[in-house]
């Protein structure tokens, strides 16, 4: 069996490939032989690969060159046991429900095979990638077992397929082992290997299989008006033998014939058998014919031109083909005397032929503007996917599009409202907040019978839009996780995408979508893998299979280094996502924070720099052994600017921070005992920063005047309750001002960050120290810094108190820094915003004063 395994890993291009789960037991040998030495038995296939010095050579070879990319973790302020803990009970029965097969191994590692993987490969289309998924109990099949199953692909020139088997499931595993001991080569394998599996297993293999070009014609099948409407590639027709088409192209020579003769020729061409059809686009003869049908291009009625143009999409024909050149113009010049019907069945033939049109669809545009009123229900959603796929938005249909949809709401079917969203999605289009809430008020009552593709095509515009949907969404959370392990990784990237986008947290979704993604990561683009990694890390989650599921992805960012450099911003939003959740690969961050990088940033369409600036500093602070890759100080002063320059339009000049800054300077003593600014500009918000010496006393720091500034040190306003009932308007008791100012707590409190009301025992000894901690000079001995947090509801996940990474970041970073923070949160400071002033400054000064800190200070 090990011997069968070297031959696969001999084949593969990469160690990655050769060996997907080195097992962390004896020093990296694969389970396979882990597992041979500790049953004590020695395999002929074993020896023979030991006895024979190339093949021990070869072995040698992958094994000597594993590389491990290094990873940071930070541990001080680990919240994993904490929130472990948190869960209790809960959390057992979420394991029995999510892994059926826990309770039967010891241990969540395995051992797989990956057979040869191509490396441009394409999916075939299958219609089970986005069928129903009503029936549990066939997605929640053996996790630990045939979960495993990755998607089936073919390649140019292959027909081979990626398998994962987990050493768990020894019903998958038994066939490999005693079925081979000596293939010949991994085509060989592989057949048998296939052969081996069964058939629930094969029908899993199919549900993972995705078109990104078929599945978006699905709901054309659901309705007799489209067929006048569309190009349907895979409509069966009467196959004619290979010795008719050579008849054909020998009666082409002297180009003969009537425009109708060249239009047969066309249509009996593309019903050849599909291995004749591909080699005709190279044969001498078929490229006559199609000189022969330029050169008579207009003479062609319209209905044989369209049937030519049909002809050419089983046919192959390339996209820059001069036929199609040809066609083109010749359908501009006609589009104005032909029929809508017409129009629409031309432009889904160019969209079958990947070819861009845009002139044509600009024309189409126009017409169906001015014939707006005749449009069937068929015709407009077929015209929305045109619109969708042509990736244009004609600004004078808006409206006239949002009528429509509001006109036959509830005729639409289920597919062609997720159609309708694709098609508003891909291009880019507007849509009211009426449109789009009616679209999910009817989505959230008959989610269960509408297609997982379908689904997910109208989150992505509900996320475009930003609309909270409430129904819709605690609706998704019951339907969408027993659909998580049959969809394909796209899709549960737009899943989990949306939750983030909407910052909507759902434990049973995000848990559902980290254990099957571990499987099926190699399908995962680099943009794939970093919308994962940035969702998780916005809602700050961590699974409960949290090293797999990190693991695998960064992985897999290792594998696509090669996409980066085209792709910048995936790498960015990759590492700020682990960065949420304390997490630092140093191989990719060097690679981001080089100066050949940062350039291909700088020259993105997307602004990255504020995303630079994040991890640039996160790393500086939480990562004191870094010795990678660093920003540039000019560039860091240069994104302190720009940031500084926007929090002073937009941030600082927030109400409820307006207010909160003025109230405390006359609690305190005046401006100069407060000040409003970012103490850390990377994480983009502001803070109050306040400072008290080891007595209690507030200290004045926030000067302008150097002068004014060596005057007054050490000069403080002593808080006493005749000077407290004075500022609150002869009311002596300072009484707990609200009843949520003792009880509300930001849930991360619990899970090992305190952010509630402070009480600030150990603040102080919360860093490491770090190259952004301030100079030793600068700060006195039993002095308290205090980071006053005025937060708003974007700072948290929805209608929720439990914070975004982002903000979790920053706090962390604080603490590490040396500051206390402390919180007013919007639910109980926005409220107070409506009260009286000395409601108010009973409220600060007991979150400035808090008697635990002053009993610590003293």
């Amino acid at each position: 069996m090990f011997f069968s395994s070297c031959l696969v890993m001999l084949s593969c291009d990469t160690e990655a490939e050769a060996f997907p789960c080195l097992s962390s037991s004896s020093e990296g040998i694969p389970s396979l032989l882990q597992n041979s030495l500790n049953s004590g038995e020695t395999c002929p296939e074993y020896l023979e690969a030991v006895l024979s010095p190339t093949k021990l050579r070869s072995m040698a070879t992958v094994l000597m060159c594993r590389r491990l990319p290094r990873l940071s973790r930070v541990t001080a302020f680990s919240t994993t046991a904490k929130r472990k803990a948190e869960r209790g009970s809960s959390k057992s029965k979420k394991e029995k429900r999510d892994k059926p097969g826990a309770a039967k191994t010891g241990t969540q590692s395995g051992a797989t095979i990956q057979l040869l993987k191509p490396q441009d490969y394409r999916v075939l289309y299958n219609p089970a990638a986005y069928a129903k998924g009503r029936a549990g109990s066939q997605q929640h099949v053996d996790r630990d077992g045939s979960q495993a199953l990755g998607d089936t692909f073919t390649g140019p020139g292959t027909a081979q397929a990626l398998q994962t088997f987990p050493t768990a499931s020894s019903r998958a595993l038994a066939p490999v082992r005693n079925a081979l001991p000596k293939p010949k080569s991994s085509t060989l394998l592989e057949q048998t290997v296939l052969a081996s599996l069964d058939k629930e297993e094969a029908e899993k293999e199919k549900r993972e299989v995705h078109n990104s070009k078929e599945d978006p014609r699905t709901f054309q099948k659901g309705r007799p008006e489209y067929r006048p409407l569309t190009c349907d590639s895979a409509e069966p027709a009467q196959t004619l033998p290979a010795e008719e088409g050579d008849s054909i192209l020998q009666s082409v020579a002297g180009c003969e014939g009537s425009p109708g003769i060249l239009t047969d020729y066309f249509l009996k061409l593309s019903r050849l058998p599909a291995e004749r059809r591909a080699a005709l686009v190279s044969d001498p003869r078929f490229s006559a014919l199609c000189h022969c049908a330029v050169t008579a291009i207009r003479l062609f009625s319209t209905p044989d031109l369209i049937q030519i143009l049909k002809a050419c999409v089983p046919l192959a024909v390339p996209a820059s083909h001069p036929l199609l050149n040809a066609c083109e113009a010749e359908f501009c010049r006609r589009a104005w005397d032909m029929g809508l019907e017409q129009l629409l069945l031309v432009a889904d033939c160019w969209r079958c032929l990947d070819r861009s049109v845009p002139s044509y669809l600009g024309i189409l545009f126009s017409y169906a503007n001015l014939h707006w009123k005749d449009l069937t229900l068929p015709q407009f959603v077929q015209l929305l996917y045109i619109i969708g796929e042509g990736r244009r938005s004609p600004a004078d249909l808006v409206q006239k599009v949002e009528s429509t949809i509001l006109k036959h709401m509830d005729a639409f079917t289920l597919e062609e409202l997720g159609a309708i969203c694709l098609g508003l999605f891909k291009s880019l289009s507007g849509i009211s907040e009426h449109v789009m809430r009616r679209i999910a008020d009817r989505v959230s009552l008959q989610m269960e019978d509408m297609s997982t593709y379908a689904l997910v095509n109208v989150l992505k515009m509900l996320r475009y839009t930003r609309m909270d949907h409430l129904p819709l969404m605690r609706e998704l959370g019951r339907v969408i996780p027993a659909r998580i392990p049959a969809t394909n990784i796209q899709g549960i990237m737009h899943i989990t995408l949306t939750y983030s986008s909407l910052h909507f947290f759902d434990e049973d979704v995000l848990a559902a979508v980290a254990t099957s993604l571990p499987s099926k990561v190699s399908y995962c683009r680099s943009k794939d893998a970093a919308k994962f990694l940035w969702s998780f890390g916005c809602l700050d989650y961590e699974p409960p299979n949290e090293e797999e599921f990190y693991s695998s992805l960064i992985k897999q960012l290792h594998a696509k280094l090669h996409e980066f450099s085209k792709f910048p911003e995936h790498l960015l939003t990759a590492l700020l996502g682990l960065a949420f959740v304390k997490r630092f690969p140093e191989e990719l961050i060097d690679l981001a924070l080089r100066e050949e990088f940062v350039q291909k940033t700088r020259g993105s369409k997307y602004e990255l720099n504020k995303d630079l600036f994040t991890l640039g500093k996160s790393v500086e602070i939480e990562c004191p052994t870094y010795r990678g890759s660093r920003l540039t100080p000019q560039l860091c002063q240069e994104f302190t600017e720009m940031v500084s320059g926007f929090a002073e339009r937009e941030i600082y000049v927030r109400p409820e921070i307006v207010e909160a800054t003025s109230l405390l300077e006359s609690m305190l003593g005046g401006p100069e005992y407060v000040k409003n600014h970012m103490i850390l500009p990377h994480t983009r918000s502001s803070d109050l920063e306040v400072r008290l010496a080891a007595d209690g006393r507030p200290i004045p720091f926030n000067f302008k005047d150097p002068v004014t500034a060596r005057k007054l040190k050490d000069v403080g306003v002593s808080l006493t309750d005749d000077l407290m009932s004075q500022l609150i308007q002869g009311r002596a008791d300072s009484q707990s001002p609200t009843e949520v100012g003792n009880e509300a707590r930001i849930p991360r409190q619990e899970r090992g960050d305190t952010t509630g009301t402070p009480c600030l025992g150990g603040a102080l000894s919360a860093g490491a120290t770090s190259q952004a901690e301030p100079k030793p000079g600068l700060w006195q001995p039993g002095q308290v810094r205090l980071a006053l947090q005025v937060s708003n509801r974007n700072h948290f996940c929805y209608s929720s108190r439990r914070l975004l990474g982002l903000h979790c970041l920053k706090r962390r970073q604080l603490r590490l820094l040396g500051y206390v923070v402390v919180e007013i949160p919007f639910w109980e400071w926005f409220p107070l915003l409506k009260r009286t002033r000395s409601e108010k400054l009973s409220y600060l000064h007991y979150k400035v004063f808090c008697p635990a800190l002053l009993t610590r200070a003293g």
